[in-house]
């Protein structure tokens, strides 16, 4: 997994796109490059990049593949698509604390508040950390729908 930025990711964005002029085959260089277009704000292009990777891979695919396309579907405002990609993801990586932070924002945007907050208290066993410090999301829409998402879980305006 790529870790979090605190700069710009362009350069980034560049050298990952450049090794996958070089090598059309790179797997590992689609699934990053998923990864930075979804940080950068380009859900659709993450999707397309990491279904490559797959593709290219098919025996790999794994559970961040799937939490990838989560995120791009809650950033689409596609909830349910989104809680299902995450809810198929939580089975392999239980004690991953985005995976509650994520459904508890998805089911808030779509209107479920007593599934958000259930999410919550699953989040809560697992740290008592609900709003990250951080968060690798370049799009301002984007970490304010996250963000908004989780004070409507929390009960707050």
């Amino acid at each position: 997994m790529i870790g979090v930025f605190e700069g710009d990711i362009e350069p980034a964005i560049t050298l990952a796109d450049r090794a996958l002029a070089l090598n059309p085959s790179f797997e590992r260089g689609w699934r990053v490059s998923a990864w930075l277009k979804l940080y950068a704000g380009q859900p659709d292009v993450a999707v397309e990049h990491i279904q490559t990777a797959i593709r290219l891979s098919p025996r790999f695919e794994n559970a961040t593949d799937l939490v990838l396309i989560g995120c791009a579907h809650f950033f689409q405002r596609r909830f349910d698509d989104a809680i299902y990609a995450f809810l198929t993801a939580r089975e392999n990586m239980p004690k991953n604390p985005a995976l509650p932070r994520y459904l508890a924002a998805c089911y808030a945007q779509a209107g479920r508040l007593e599934q958000a907050g259930q999410m919550l208290e699953q989040l809560r066993m697992i740290t008592p950390l609900v709003m990250p410090s951080t968060l690798p999301f370049r799009h301002p829409e984007h970490r304010e729908l996250l963000l908004s998402g989780l004070r409507l879980a929390a009960g707050e305006p």
